[in-house]
């Protein structure tokens, strides 16, 4: 699968569409749709499945310099108010900021980050290293691992800093009780 394949699958899901949409209206600063929403919709048309089957939620990254939470918390409401009428969970998160709570909440540390696809690189999984946005009329998509697990149904722990071995279990358990096609890869 290549980056137009799999672009054309992820867009498939109209809530996907509606939010990268959205967010180059908004102009939010290096916003990407990011994760499982796009990979998860990829995995239900490629196994037959409603574009929207298992997709708990869907991740937004964006990367302002203001660290405040006020600054976060008002793209949060903003996001809302426009994109209520779609019906799902949408969670916002100003990678700029995210050294700020994640050792507190995770008990791991955190560099700051320089830029939204440095957060999309410290995600648990490297199939779910994926984001997607609008430049103009063309899309953006970044994959820093390509898109052979996504294609072939396969979970892969990324080794990154902030790894944990408990949290891949729970997620790739999670994610092979609804595709059961899913081959995870065990932690080494």
């Amino acid at each position: 699968m290549d980056a137009a394949r799999f672009l054309a699958l992820a867009l498939k899901n109209p809530i996907n569409v509606a939010i990268v949409d959205d967010l180059a209206r908004l102009a939010l600063p290096d916003a990407w749709l990011v994760s499982g929403c796009l990979v998860q919709t990829v995995w239900n048309v490629l196994t037959g499945r409603a574009v929207d089957h298992g997709i708990a939620d869907y991740d937004v990254f964006y990367f302002d310099p203001d660290t405040s939470w006020e600054a976060e918390d008002a793209v949060i409401r903003t996001l809302h108010a426009r994109l209520v009428h779609l019906d799902v969970k949408i969670e916002a998160r100003n990678q700029a900021r995210v050294h700020l709570w994640y050792p507190g909440k995770h008990g791991l540390p955190y560099p700051p980050l320089a830029r939204s696809t440095d957060g999309i690189d410290r995600f648990l999984t490297q199939n779910t290293q994926v984001g997607v946005r609008r430049i103009g009329a063309d899309f953006d998509v970044y994959a820093p691992h390509g898109f052979d697990d996504i294609a072939n149904l396969i979970a892969r722990p990324n080794p990154g800093p902030n790894f944990s071995p408990a949290n891949y279990a729970v997620k790739a358990a999670r994610w092979k009780a609804l595709w059961p096609e899913l081959t995870v890869i065990a932690v080494e």
